[in-house]
């Protein structure tokens, strides 16, 4: 059986889908690397929503597709910017899932770190971009969850240099109960970040970046470096104090950056480990064995499915991911709070399919083949 797909230029390919899956092997916990996936929410179809209203959370979806993540092994990183923080889930529905996803993973024994932002308001002076941070810090801290404090919009339009970055980060640091992870998001997947820590110079940035962290080693586990930028994570990297970790952020070259060099590597909390978690996990145990080869050997295939998930504009991936976990069985709908649904296109989409059921990440292909021909039917593609 072929499928007839929709490419960029307007014609049709013939597809022949791949008859059976990736064979997954489970295994035991990880040990030469600490893996977060940053997980999509699943939306209620049913909900009477508009594209501006309060998301409606298809709690039981959502929470089985943690489950499933942590099934393999891996780390859940929750209200990411995944989760369409900022683009559809709002600060109510990201505490509703915090609390949880929280809860969740205490009743299976998944490891859980939950994203700390502003989004309860969209500008402020400086003292109400603290208290909006020290909110979400204290929420995810009392769920038992470790933070992940993440880039502001707010700050970003609020600050006036790096000094307010310094103040404000420390801040938060000197209170936090536990250590937790900085994160910092391009201007790629976010363009309000543009210029954060003080500077649209990346160099200067990265200078104010690392004297924040040198003031309060005890107090960062690690970093979320999300730049699309392999050389300057290197850098940034091999400049940490000792015992900070760096946790890739980089959808484009996780591969190179998560076996390393021999001075160092990085850790993983990634989008695109949402639709590769049990391939990525597969992975991750070879690399446990000290087969860096191996490792490559799994992973390098996976980069231009991820690299045409997450090309410009970036903070649309959210879309493929959701795509693909319908695709694979795992929700029953391709609907997304926000309607976020619509911001690819069906030669995008297509080729999404394609990359995938080519790496047989779907776990019933002819499930996939099934919904992907009921999609193209609605566009008006017929087979």
């Amino acid at each position: 059986m072929t499928i007839r797909l929709p490419d960029s230029t307007g014609g049709l390919r013939t597809y022949e889908p791949r008859p059976e899956p990736f064979a997954v092997t489970p295994g035991a916990p990880f040990t030469s690397r600490t893996v977060f996936s940053a997980a999509h929410v699943v939306a209620d179809p049913f909900a009477d929503t508009t594209p501006d209203s309060p998301a409606a959370v298809d709690w039981d979806a959502t929470l089985a597709f943690r489950r499933h993540l942590w099934s393999h092994g891996l780390g859940v990183a929750e209200a990411m910017d995944t989760a369409q923080r900022g683009m559809g889930l709002d600060w109510a529905g990201a505490a509703e899932l915090i609390r949880r996803s929280a809860a969740e993973a205490r009743a299976v024994g998944g490891r859980i770190a939950c994203g700390v932002g502003t989004d309860q308001i969209t500008a402020g002076t400086l003292a109400e971009v603290r208290a909006a941070y020290e909110e979400q810090l204290a929420l995810v801290e009392s769920s038992g969850a470790q933070a992940i404090l993440m880039a502001s919009r707010a700050l970003a339009a609020a600050a006036s240099g790096p000094e307010d970055y310094l103040e404000v980060y420390g801040h938060l640091l000197r209170q936090a109960a536990e250590p937790v992870v900085l994160h910092w998001l391009g201007p790629m997947f976010d363009p309000a970040l543009e210029g954060y820590w003080g500077s649209a110079d990346l160099d200067a940035a990265t200078d104010t970046f690392l004297e924040v962290i040198a003031a309060h080693p005890d107090k960062v586990e690690g970093i979320k470096v999300s730049l699309l930028d392999a050389r300057r994570e290197i850098d940034i990297r091999r400049r940490l104090p000792q015992g900070v970790r760096c946790y890739t952020g980089d959808d484009f070259n996780y591969p190179e950056l998560i076996a390393g060099d021999d001075k160092g590597f990085s850790h993983a909390l990634l989008g695109i480990f949402d639709p590769l978690g049990p391939l990525a996990a597969q992975a991750v145990r070879v690399l446990d064995t000290g087969d860096v080869q191996g490792f490559r050997e799994l992973l390098d295939p996976t980069v231009e499915l991820s690299r045409h998930l997450f090309q410009a504009p970036t903070r649309f991936y959210k879309t493929g991911v959701v795509f693909l976990a319908w695709l694979a069985g795992h929700q029953a709908h391709f609907t997304m709070v926000g309607g976020l649904q619509s911001a690819r296109s069906l030669p995008h989409l297509a080729r999404a399919y394609e990359l995938a059921d080519g790496l047989g990440l779907f776990p019933d292909p002819k499930l996939a083949e099934e919904r992907m021909r009921n999609l193209l039917a609605l566009y008006g593609v017929t087979q």
